[in-house]
């Protein structure tokens, strides 16, 4: 075989177009604690990477026998990969992803060595059974959750707003919480202590010491809105996993339906502002600060202002993107529950993934890691009519 050939091979294993959906796990985690993307984060987009593919040759690896029927053009099947080569490349993809979470510190490690569990269990062994939805949810969870760790045990988070008071070992709290708070004795300073490599990953999580109040509004932990972040990211995975269990014959109405469903529920709690957020759904203001006459903003008037504000945001146009990539493959198959319609489906909801991500990092926040990932869909939509991602 050609060497591009065998290129060409290795890439429609790999499923490369679908590997543009990866780095946003971990750019949204880093969002979520309130942590600039540095090197921990670098760290985790590399073991997601790695632990992407490795579940890719050994998804093929363990399909063979099924692929030889349905898909004889595969390149296990179709004799342009070895079966050897592909279960070597998955464990040598699979040392190297928990190789690379091991250097971002043993948190990130415990989190990734759970994220290879789940990828490798799926694929020997629960890949056709009831639990495959949930446990590729599960996954992908983990995989942000692994972002979220790998980043906030290698960054400072006293350096951003969330955190602001919070000692790290870099030094006494930034300027701005002033020099009364850096001599205050030990016992009085933040419960979240020092940033520590060696905390678990719930304590790295949630460095924020809990929910602080602003005002009356209270802000949310960085541990809670990552966890959130990672449930709104695996309930979208579930979805489109239920799906892709019959792109192969087709012939389901209910199954895109309930994922046309789940993404507009998604879309529309991703779009709202975070509670404790400055203006996060504030009633109208009169004269004086004084809350306007319920007269002169009526229940109709103000939902319609609420919602044109919601869209208005970054998060809110991410989380139109993610709606709109999804939606209508997703309308399609519902249509006509044809396998060709189903596996398009299944196509738009690994690609929507994206904009999800970009909806969930801009909501922390983040909004200018959430422009960059809304730049990766051209081109995963581009690569996508080469190789597929499924």
């Amino acid at each position: 075989m050609r060497p591009s050939g065998r290129a060409a091979a290795w890439a429609e294993l790999l499923r490369v177009s679908a590997l543009f959906t990866v780095p946003g796990d971990a750019v949204a985690g880093a969002a979520c604690v309130g942590v600039h993307p540095n090197r921990g984060t670098a760290l985790a987009v590399g073991a997601s990477l790695c632990l992407y593919e490795a579940g890719m040759a050994l998804n093929d690896w363990a399909d063979r026998a099924e692929d030889a029927v349905d898909r004889p053009h595969r390149p296990i099947p179709s004799g342009r990969v070895t079966p050897r080569a592909a279960l070597a490349a998955s464990g040598a993809l699979t040392a190297a992803g928990l190789a690379l979470a091991a250097a971002a510190g043993r948190p990130a490690l415990a989190v990734a060595s759970g994220l290879a569990a789940t990828v490798w269990a799926y694929d020997l062994r629960l890949k056709h059974t009831p639990a495959a939805p949930a446990t590729m949810a599960a996954a992908r969870a983990l995989d942000l959750l692994l972002g979220a760790t790998a980043t906030a045990t290698r960054g400072r988070p006293d350096t951003l707003p969330a955190f602001r008071g919070v000692r790290s070992p870099a030094g006494p709290a930034v300027a701005g919480a002033g020099a009364r708070d850096a001599a205050r004795p030990a016992r009085r300073r933040s419960a979240a202590g020092p940033a520590s490599a060696d905390r678990g990953p719930e304590r790295l999580l949630g460095a924020g010491g809990g929910a602080r109040n602003e005002g009356r509004r209270t802000r949310p932990t960085p541990g809670r809105d990552a966890l959130t972040a990672a449930t709104v990211l695996g309930a979208h995975t579930y979805a489109v996993t239920a799906l892709s269990r019959r792109e192969t014959q087709g012939g389901s109405t209910g199954t895109p339906l309930a994922a046309l469903a789940a993404t507009a529920v998604l879309a529309t709690l991703t779009a709202r502002a975070r509670p404790g957020d400055a203006g996060a759904m504030a009633p109208p203001r009169g004269a004086g600060g004084a809350p306007a006459p319920a007269t002169r903003q009526p229940g109709a008037r103000h939902r319609a202002h609420s919602v044109a504000t919601r869209l208005a945001t970054p998060a809110g146009l991410a989380a139109a993107a993610y709606l709109r990539t999804a939606a209508k493959p997703f309308l399609h198959a519902a249509l006509n529950p044809s396998p060709a319609l189903t596996q398009r489906a299944v196509g738009g909801g690994i690609r929507a993934m994206i904009p999800l991500q970009a909806a969930l990092a801009a909501r922390s926040g983040a909004v200018g890691a959430g422009a960059a990932l809304i730049g990766l869909v051209p081109v995963a939509r581009t690569l996508s009519r080469k190789v597929s991602p499924t």
